[in-house]
């Protein structure tokens, strides 16, 4: 199986528990968050995450010179992707409760340490 695929699998079935997870949780933590929001914003950063690796693996088939280049952009990438995000999410929704930002952090750290775990296993495996 393609490393991407692999990844994208794993990125789905941890939307699907987080969802699932958050859609039994919220009725009993926090009442005042609406999960569409968590479905929406773990999907997104789902898809963040997608865009993330899928540039860091095609970086790594290439020849060596380039693999750095492909790493630095996946994760400048990452950050401005998810930075826009955070704008769209705070400043424009108006998401602004403790819920939301609790919500939203929770999520971006999840994805956060799943990407960097891919990296670092993938980097540990082969350095640049």
């Amino acid at each position: 199986m393609n490393p991407l695929n692999k990844y994208i699998v794993q990125l789905l079935l941890l939307n699907t528990v987080l969802i699932g997870t958050g859609f039994l949780l919220i009725p009993l933590i926090l009442n005042n968050l609406v999960r569409f929001d968590l479905a929406v914003l773990s999907s997104v950063f789902t898809l963040i995450a997608i865009i993330t690796l899928s540039v860091f693996l095609h970086g790594q088939a290439k020849e060596p010179d380039s693999q750095t280049l492909h790493s630095l952009v996946s994760v400048s990438l990452k950050f401005l992707l998810e930075l826009v995000i955070t704008l769209l999410w705070f400043i424009v929704a108006k998401k602004t409760s403790l819920a939301s930002v609790l919500l939203f952090f929770v999520l971006y750290l999840t994805f956060t340490l799943f990407s960097i775990r891919v990296i670092l296993k993938t980097l540990k495996d082969k350095s640049l």
